[in-house]
């Protein structure tokens, strides 16, 4: 696979695609159009992001982080978050850790 093939942008929100489900952890492809549906998360897990291609930028609790190609973030478990904005194609690597 190749993880900047196949992209499906969406035109509102984000498509998610399950690369690996196995023993507490889950690797996502996660694919973003810039027309966002407001949602926060939090999660009873850790994860682990990378920004493959695009920009974005979210909040961690009260934080706002901007996020460009490359860069990566941790959130860690039962932490409040949401994505406020990306590119058009913003391509996200996210790996979630449920077990310890």
């Amino acid at each position: 696979m190749n993880l900047f093939e196949n992209l499906n942008v969406p035109q509102i929100g984000e498509n998610f695609e399950t690369l690996y489900k196995k023993d507490g952890v889950l690797i996502e492809r996660i694919v973003s159009s810039d027309k966002l549906e407001s949602k926060e998360y939090n999660q009873p897990y850790d994860e682990w992001l990378t920004l493959l291609e695009g920009e974005a930028k979210i909040q961690i609790r009260d934080k706002t982080v901007l996020l460009k190609k490359g860069d990566t973030q941790l959130i860690e478990k039962d932490t409040p978050h949401q994505v406020l904005a990306t590119q058009k194609g913003t391509i996200w690597l996210c790996i979630h850790l449920k077990k310890r």
